[in-house]
């Protein structure tokens, strides 16, 4: 089929807009307008224009692979995408000027790039390490939901292979920074020890190259290729579930790179125990390291997120901006991300200054309807009623097996109403943050497994709720 620059653009964004939510669709994509496709060395080149210099910028970070993929089904392998960047400059008294520049997407983050690997003719592994050169410590904001994750990085990144924390398993839910944090380790290692080989593969692309390597009848050179990685990093392993042939691979590659003493790092959205349909003898491997878990981020951590991200795309954001946005959006890091651009792209179109009329109308489908909060005493006082034990009795340095539960379930609907673990902490007799985030997390397990519990919780949450509205 003869394409025109219309055309395809069309097709790719008929794929797209089943792989992106209606919002980000909306406001990331149906902006973008064909402006031309060329064959040049026999590459397809097609040219899109993006409207502002910072919807560029979201769209390589947070949107290139998709694209990438989706230009290679439509144009080809052999395809190549060019944005051409409006600027946007106003001066005064004459009328709106535009100028633009054009640039190629970054091709460092091609999915393809991650398909096995070729052997060179000394039998060595020439891999691409597929890593995101943006993602690095320094661009990582650190607070109590994620320093141990942090930390132990950190110290993987000076000493591959060379710590205790071999494998290394981060875990937690979606937007909360486990790729960033994996490919940071990535990065460091690579701009440090050069030498190393390394490779970023989530665990879909694992299990499709392999795949392929039995199609191919190339099993022993993929097997070759994975054992020779010096730093291995594996993304969402939950994945691997249900996969048996895949498990078995990796299981085998697994044991012969710890027992070289190679860095393996993986992610999972929950911790091992929980994940269904993988092996028991490959779930014990991957404890045999350290765990780190990652927390939604707590309101500090998110205020200076968003100064940050604000700083990084040269945006300077009024207090109350700032204070309304970290207090209504909780969840995950990328959802503040979203909501930061989502309002730089509405002030941007509309031409107007950010103010917090404009951040809640521009957000509104981001946040929930807002809550008093009720203080920590008045959690406690309700939780202790319910329950019918003393108040005074949650301070207290019992283990009395009934009053740590009332304690634990305390501290839970007081991280629901967005104080800090610390904050939580010395108003239940003055405990550390650690023994807060394990109330939380004892809290969720019965949650999971306990029905009269998630119950109990779900009846002390709409009382709680009453009274904060």
């Amino acid at each position: 089929m003869a394409y025109t620059a219309e055309s395809a653009w069309n097709e790719c964004l008929a794929i797209i807009q089943d792989n992106v939510s209606p919002q980000g669709f909306v406001t990331w994509f149906s902006k973008l307008d064909p402006v031309a496709l060329t064959e040049e060395d026999g590459e397809s080149r097609l040219t899109i224009r993006v409207p502002a210099p910072f919807h560029y910028e979201y769209l390589e970070g947070q949107y290139n692979l998709l694209l990438r993929s989706t230009l290679s089904r439509v144009l080809g392998e052999n395809s190549q995408l060019y944005y051409e960047v409006v600027v946007l400059q106003a001066p005064k008294p004459n009328p709106e000027h535009k100028t633009s520049y054009k640039v190629p997407a970054s091709t460092d983050r091609h999915p393809e790039a991650i398909t096995p690997p070729q052997l060179t003719e000394a039998n060595t592994p020439k891999v691409k390490s597929n890593l995101v050169g943006s993602y690095t410590f320094d661009k990582f904001i650190v607070g109590d939901c994620n320093n141990l994750a942090y930390s132990a990085s950190k110290a993987i990144a000076d000493s591959p292979g060379g710590t205790a924390y071999n494998p290394f398993l981060i875990y937690g839910g979606v937007g909360l920074g486990k790729t960033h944090l994996m490919q940071a380790i990535g990065n460091h290692v690579r701009e440090w020890k050069p030498e190393k080989r390394i490779l970023y593969v989530s665990s879909e692309q694992f299990t499709n190259n392999f795949v392929r390597a039995i199609q191919k009848n190339q099993i022993s050179d993929f097997s070759n290729i994975y054992r020779q990685i010096d730093l291995l990093i594996i993304d969402d392993v939950q994945f691997f579930g249900g996969k048996e042939k895949t498990q078995e691979e990796f299981f085998c590659i697994f044991n012969e790179l710890q027992q070289n003493g190679n860095q393996i790092v993986l992610s999972a959205d929950r911790p091992p125990k929980e994940i269904s349909g993988i092996e028991e003898r490959l779930l014990s491997r991957f404890c045999w390291g350290l765990q780190a878990d990652l927390q939604p981020p707590d309101l500090e951590t998110r205020t200076a997120i968003l100064l940050r991200k604000a700083s990084e795309i040269g945006l300077t954001l009024p207090g109350d901006v700032i204070d309304f946005i970290a207090h209504n959006i909780t969840k995950n890091v990328r959802e503040l991300e979203g909501a930061l651009v989502r309002l730089l792209a509405q002030a941007t179109y509309s031409k107007q200054e950010i103010t917090e009329t404009l951040a809640k109308q521009a957000l509104k489908d981001f946040v929930q309807r807002p809550h008093a909060t009720l203080s920590i005493d008045r959690v406690q006082k309700l939780v202790c009623e319910y329950f019918g034990i003393d108040q005074h009795r949650l301070h207290e340095k019992t283990k009395k097996r009934e009053i740590v539960q009332v304690r634990q379930l305390a501290m839970y609907f007081c991280r629901e109403l967005d104080y800090t673990h610390k904050a939580i902490g010395l108003q239940f007799g003055g405990r550390d943050h650690s023994t807060v985030v394990h109330a939380i997390k004892s809290v969720n397990n019965l949650i999971e497994t306990d029905i009269n519990y998630r119950n109990r919780v779900s009846d002390l949450r709409r009382k709680i709720h009453f009274l904060s509205d």
